[in-house]
């Protein structure tokens, strides 16, 4: 495998071609702002992949890098892994109007580089046809692929040729073969069947209502979900569970799918605040200085432990005990800890597997660089336009940092639902 040096930090960082200098504002968003911020690090994430695959060139010039205990499999897995976590983190932003702002430019082009990237992800006459079958890991990350499909439809679904539509679901029913064991691969089965109903398309009940059940079976109380038999004191409630959870849930309660003696609104109800919950816990997490506890399995998904505030914010869904203008401080400083660090991206504008930079040592035996692209999903507010009140409201400080400075901050105490 081929090393590249690595880059410096996202303040620092050189720009792209078509990439606005790092300060240069989008839209209604001041210099140096936390919009412009993310926005900038949307850019960075997306365009290399995006200019890649639109082309059909991902596989040939996306350099892999795989973690140093990896299991062996086929290391094409990597590129369905890349796109699909990538597509779902963005889809919001991307769903957004365009207009002739450099915002605007910029999502019209990432909206067309995403279409022809969907366009190759099925065609088997294509170099980047992805890794549908032959691998069960296919299964995980086709629910990155079709959870983008569900967060910006009119964008990403809608506007592409029939063929395509055809092959997308052709694929996507196609993984049914693979079952998923008794983990939060549930939510991943549950997640396509639960996208397969939002378009109208025969689903399989039981596919999606049985990771329902399970899923509830394994809450444990005060926000907290097992995965699995065990209770494992890492992000996964914050990687699958409570965002799949939810918004399966949401095409259920949208669309009066069957669950027997159940009623999908009122579950529905039940996970948002448990995931509200859990999001007062994540802010906790987040120390003075934008630092937060590195706990746990898939630590390289970096940012991606904050996706259920990201989408909590996106969905205007933020409990009444966390501001806006507190949450967006909050995870500001933890984009800042973390990707203003050197060596997260190579020279190329690749991520790289490790936490806090380039530390590859810290991949797990699924890990390679394509994995490290679900830290896009805690870019989720970005589907907020930059006039919403997320991003006006006046910033706060969050728990730790008016703990840490002696002042006055709300207790903690459990809950019971």
């Amino acid at each position: 495998m081929e090393r590249r040096h690595f880059m410096r930090g996202l303040a620092a960082a050189p720009t792209l071609p078509g990439m606005l200098a790092a300060g240069q504002a989008f839209g209604a968003a001041p210099a140096g702002s936390e919009h412009a911020y993310l926005l900038r690090l949307l850019q960075r994430m997306a365009e290399p992949v995006l200019s890649l695959m639109s082309k059909g060139e991902l596989k040939k010039k996306f350099p892999l890098e795989l973690s140093p205990s990896w299991d062996g499999r086929d290391r094409s897995v990597a590129y369905l892994e890349c796109f699909g976590r990538l597509m779902s983190g963005i889809a919001p932003w991307l769903a957004l109007p365009v207009d002739d702002s450099p915002e605007g430019r910029l999502r019209r082009r990432l909206q067309q580089m995403a279409l022809q990237s969907y366009t190759h992800a099925v065609d088997p006459e294509s170099p980047d046809y992805l890794k549908w079958r032959g691998e069960g890991q296919a299964l995980v990350d086709s629910a990155y692929f079709t959870n983008a499909l569900l967060r910006a439809p009119k964008v990403l679904w809608e506007p592409l040729d029939a063929a395509t539509k055809a092959r997308i679901i052709a694929e996507i029913k196609g993984l049914r073969r693979v079952e998923p064991p008794y983990t939060n691969w549930l939510l991943f089965a549950a997640m396509n069947e639960a996208w397969l109903l939002s378009i109208g398309e025969e689903f399989d009940p039981m596919r999606m209502n049985g990771a329902i059940r399970k899923i509830n079976e394994w809450y444990i109380g005060d926000g907290w979900i097992k995965d699995g038999k065990d209770f494992h004191f890492d992000y996964y409630n914050s990687y699958v569970m409570y965002p799949m959870l939810l918004e399966v849930l949401d095409v259920l309660a949208a669309k009066k799918g069957p669950f027997w003696q159940a009623k999908p609104q009122e579950l529905l109800a039940q996970a948002v605040r448990r995931a509200q919950r859990y999001g007062e816990h994540l802010e906790r997490f987040v120390g003075p200085d934008g630092s937060y506890p590195p706990i746990g399995r898939s630590l390289t998904y970096r940012t991606a432990a904050f996706q259920p505030l990201a989408l909590l914010a996106w969905r205007k869904q933020l409990p009444a005990s966390l501001p806006e203008g507190q949450v967006r401080a909050a995870l500001h400083a933890v984009h800042k800890a973390l990707w203003d660090a050197p060596g997260n991206f190579t020279e190329d504008g690749f991520l790289t597997i490790g936490f806090r930079g380039h530390q590859p040592e810290l991949g797990d035996w699924y890990s390679n660089n394509g994995s490290m692209y679900i830290a896009s999903s805690s870019l989720l507010a970005l589907g907020l336009p930059a006039s919403d009140s997320f991003w006006t409201a006046p910033a706060q400080d969050w728990t730790q940092k008016k703990a840490f400075g002696g002042r006055s901050f709300p207790k903690d105490y459990p809950v019971n639902y």
